[in-house]
């Protein structure tokens, strides 16, 4: 049913649940995080204030910065990505781009960028959806409680190398989006150079770079897999995936 007159004031610049139909709920029992989709979720009024974010520590800021990326990411490559919700996402690409080192260091500037950019992604992929890194990430949470934008950023260059044979041109779009100049590359290599930024991104804020320095093993990984292939957002990417792929991708990660 509707909910009462809710404002909403974001806290981290990350999620973008001030304007999306979407929440998540954990069922601790069965350790199971998984998203829902109401339209009745949605605040009347959203406060975007960049001051309330500035108490967030460095490696929350960078987290959640790197979860709004991946929104924007994923929310531009998905299976129901159009003309709208492209355009909102490539700014959202390119705030992350220019503001999230800046934000993690607390720049004002930096944090306004990426209060513009969290809330403006999560309106697109509230209206056309996500993809596989959401997939994977929402097990990692819910079976070893791993901060969400942390899996998020960990697994999104893996992923877009997988779903690189589906999205060359889009791909070469996001480059240029984060700033690399695709002058004379072939498609591929520009789409390469895209994963090559997001990754180098997640090293500069200080992202961990395996499963295993967040304490995942590699006997972990089939139950990781069997939530991802059950979750909502998996068949949103652009590229079908089977369950042993996904215990390929987690591996690859390790």
């Amino acid at each position: 049913k509707r909910t009462v007159f809710t404002i909403a004031v974001p806290t981290t610049g990350g999620t973008g649940a001030e304007s999306t139909i979407n929440y998540v709920i954990t069922d601790v029992e069965k350790k199971r995080k998984f998203v829902c989709v109401d339209p009745n979720d949605i605040p009347d009024i959203a406060v975007v204030d960049p001051d309330m974010m500035s108490s967030m520590p460095k490696g929350l800021t960078a987290s959640t910065g790197m979860d709004a990326l991946t929104h924007a990411i994923e929310g531009y490559t998905t299976a129901a990505a159009w003309e709208l919700s492209d355009t909102l996402n490539l700014e959202s690409i390119k705030l992350s781009g220019a503001n999230l080192r800046k934000a993690v260091d607390n720049d004002p500037e930096g944090r306004e960028g990426m209060a513009l950019a969290q809330y403006i992604a999560a309106q697109a992929f509230s209206n056309v959806g996500l993809g596989l890194v959401h997939g994977m990430a929402h097990p990692m949470g819910s079976l070893h409680d791993i901060p969400h934008g942390v899996a998020n950023a960990l697994l999104l260059p893996t992923i877009m190398e997988f779903n690189m044979p589906k999205c060359v041109e889009k791909f070469g779009v996001i480059a240029q989006a984060m700033g690399v100049d695709t002058t004379g590359m072939s498609a591929k290599e520009a789409a390469q150079a895209a994963v090559d930024a997001v990754k180098a991104l997640s090293i500069r804020v200080g992202i961990p770079q395996s499963l295993t320095a967040l304490g995942i093993q590699e006997e972990d990984i089939p139950a990781l897999a069997a939530q991802a292939i059950a979750d909502v957002c998996t068949p949103g990417n652009p590229r079908d995936v089977t369950e042993a792929e996904i215990v390929d991708l987690y591996k690859k990660v390790l």
